[in-house]
């Protein structure tokens, strides 16, 4: 790895056209086309960007959304075939990588999944999330196939946490262990403990950490859904301000946190960082003891 490399990131706090997959792809061709004209080699969305966050498994009684799943499960993106085609060739004209949340359909199963497309519009991976989060449960499955997946992009090592998955140890072990340069973080986290969340993954895996919240009100709520008006209000009622943070390894804030405001979050990593803060601390190098300490990941 050269000591040398950059990479430009663009991290995407907007609202979709919330359970509109279509009109949803023609924002992300839209933001893709902006962060391309501001350099960025890498467009990362929010968690389930397409075709939404499926906010009202927190708001709903459970298994009383009929409605609201129907919709959601045929507006999911189902990665092999045509939907992603806007995307792809989004990706393809403006000659950058893309990873966009979804919500992919496979079969009868949805996933919450980070799918990775590359600068020539090809499906470069697939990550689904390996555990839903509490009502989450009731609309997607535990990951299946595509896990833990690390791309390359330019000679840099890039992986995906979705959301909650940034708490487990072992996951974020697996992905040092693949020798990652930077950790995708698209959530739904709104707290205040996020932020220091990402820089203590920066610091502890002496990584660039790039976290994209979500940003969306009740007003983004079709309103044609049955209930929408009694769970859902207008612009001040938020499902989610969004948090979207940059951070160096060591857990330096690079930029942000953006909240309340959609915009987007640039920073160019400079990969010299990951290699000069492994000097000090590698976890998966001279800073582990695997002759006391072992893991096994079944990929």
């Amino acid at each position: 790895m050269s000591t040398g490399q950059e990479l430009r990131v663009a991290a995407v706090q907007v609202a979709p056209a919330l359970l509109d997959r279509d009109a949803t792809f023609q924002i992300v061709v839209e933001q893709v086309e902006k962060a391309a004209a501001d350099g960025a080699r890498l467009v990362l969305f929010p968690e389930s960007f397409a075709p939404g966050y499926p906010d009202w498994v927190w708001r709903h009684k459970p298994f009383h959304d009929g409605d609201w799943y129907a919709r959601f499960a045929d507006q999911a993106v189902v990665v092999d075939g045509p939907m992603l085609d806007p995307v792809r060739e989004a990706a393809k004209a403006s000659g950058v990588w893309v990873a966009l949340g979804i919500t992919e359909r496979d079969g009868g199963t949805l996933y919450n999944a980070v799918v990775y497309i590359d600068s020539d519009g090809e499906i470069a991976g697939l990550h689904r999330k390996l555990i839903p989060t509490g009502a989450e449960r009731t609309v997607w499955g535990n990951g299946q196939g595509p896990m833990l997946t690390v791309v390359d992009i330019d000679g840099v090592k890039v992986g995906s946490l979705i959301c909650w998955e940034n708490y487990m140890p072992l996951a974020r072990a697996a992905m040092y262990e693949q020798g990652i340069d930077v950790l995708l973080a698209p959530t739904w986290d709104n707290s205040d403990e996020w932020v220091p969340t990402l820089r203590h993954i920066a610091k502890e895996g002496q990584v660039f950490v790039v976290g994209v919240t979500a940003f969306l009100r009740g007003s983004d709520v079709p309103r044609d859904l049955p209930g929408a008006d009694e769970i859902y209000g207008g612009d001040e009622d938020w499902m989610s301000k969004g948090n979207t943070t940059i951070v160096a390894p060591g857990g330096e804030i690079l930029d942000g946190p953006l909240i309340a405001e959609a915009g987007t979050v640039l920073a160019t990593l400079d990969i010299a960082k990951v290699v000069a803060g492994r000097r000090m601390f590698d976890p998966c190098g001279h800073y582990a003891r695997p002759d006391v300490i072992s893991m096994t990941v079944n990929r």
